[in-house]
């Protein structure tokens, strides 16, 4: 089994915390606002681990940070610590796309009521070769790059790596508090002291142990169902 970090050095980059952080209303709804640009008037409860699969015995998929407002938009906001290469971001976010266009047709929409959707990954490497901190991308006409296709679907990438001044001071002060950089900032502050109580309550580190074993649970009973059906097809050879 891979090691688990300790409890007390889980930092914003970790999953697990990132997630516990996210929970919280109010810092989601600053990082979405600050991010996009936008004031978000209301954000429902976000939901962290939110699970979705795509049809009948699929792969699913657990969204890190599941939210909608109240102007029909649904945030999808994932920590992907581990270094892709773009074309495999890029799939990953085109599947991430449909799970959550069908579980919102599962739940009775029609395509004409998809909601507008918006996914986010923040990366704390370097992306597509380019020294930039923000990758939007949206459907256009190749022909007339003018010509956007309305579908309703964005997908925003951030590297913590980039050089480029094109985020506002908030946004890279938050990337480089996820790169581990030593900042000052108002957001960034609050965030830091929320990750402090929350390393102090003692609910929160059972919750994380709780969780450590779960997975190390469903770890081995893949690795012992891997092993069975390697048996059965070497027998049946």
């Amino acid at each position: 089994m891979a090691a688990w970090k300790n409890w007390e050095d889980l930092t914003i980059a970790d999953d697990y915390m990132f997630k516990l952080v996210m929970s919280h209303k109010h810092i989601c709804k600053h990082l979405l606002e600050i991010i996009l640009g936008v004031k978000i008037r209301e954000l429902r409860d976000p939901e962290t681990e939110k699970p979705v699969r795509n049809f009948y015995e699929s792969k699913g998929v657990r969204l890190d940070v599941y939210v909608e407002d109240d102007a029909n938009t649904v945030y999808d906001i994932e920590m992907q610590v581990r270094h892709y290469t773009g074309e495999v971001l890029g799939h990953r976010t085109r599947y991430y796309q449909s799970v959550i266009d069908f579980d919102a047709l599962q739940r009775g929409a029609q395509y004409s009521r998809l909601k507008t959707s918006i996914i986010i990954f923040i990366c704390p490497f370097r992306l597509f070769e380019s020294d930039r901190h923000i990758f939007t991308f949206r459907s256009m006409c190749r022909e007339d790059t003018s010509i956007l296709l309305d579908d309703g679907t964005s997908k925003i990438f951030l590297s913590t790596k980039g050089r480029m001044d094109d985020v506002t001071p908030e946004v890279k002060h938050f990337l480089d508090f996820v790169d581990g950089l030593p900042v000052r900032d108002g957001f960034v502050d609050e965030v830091r002291d929320l990750i402090a109580d929350l390393k102090n309550t003692e609910k929160e580190k059972v919750n994380y142990m709780t969780f450590q074993m779960k997975i190390d649970e469903e770890r081995a009973e893949a690795y012992k169902d891997g092993e069975a059906m390697g048996r059965a097809k070497g027998e049946a050879m």
